[in-house]
């Protein structure tokens, strides 16, 4: 199945899950959200959370920044 994965398409094998993605195209699942179709995947539910023909996924890691601490999210690309 075709997939939106950070403004590029991937190929992916039918029901391939939130969690697989991160596995294979994050840095890791700290400090990482991911957003389905515009709404956020509760960390709790990426096992079980299927991805579909024509879905948009961003996959996002936190970063850190300035005296501040504030935390600000990037797209992971790979």
């Amino acid at each position: 199945m075709r997939v939106r994965l950070n403004g590029s398409d991937k190929e992916l094998d039918d029901g391939t899950t939130v969690s697989a993605v991160v596995q294979r195209y994050g840095r890791g699942d700290r400090g990482i959200a991911v957003a389905l179709n515009g709404e956020v995947v509760s960390r709790s539910d990426w096992n079980d959370v299927k991805l579909a023909e024509g879905d948009r996924v961003e996959v996002l890691g936190a970063i850190g920044g300035g005296e501040q601490e504030t935390e600000r999210w990037t797209t992971l690309s790979k």
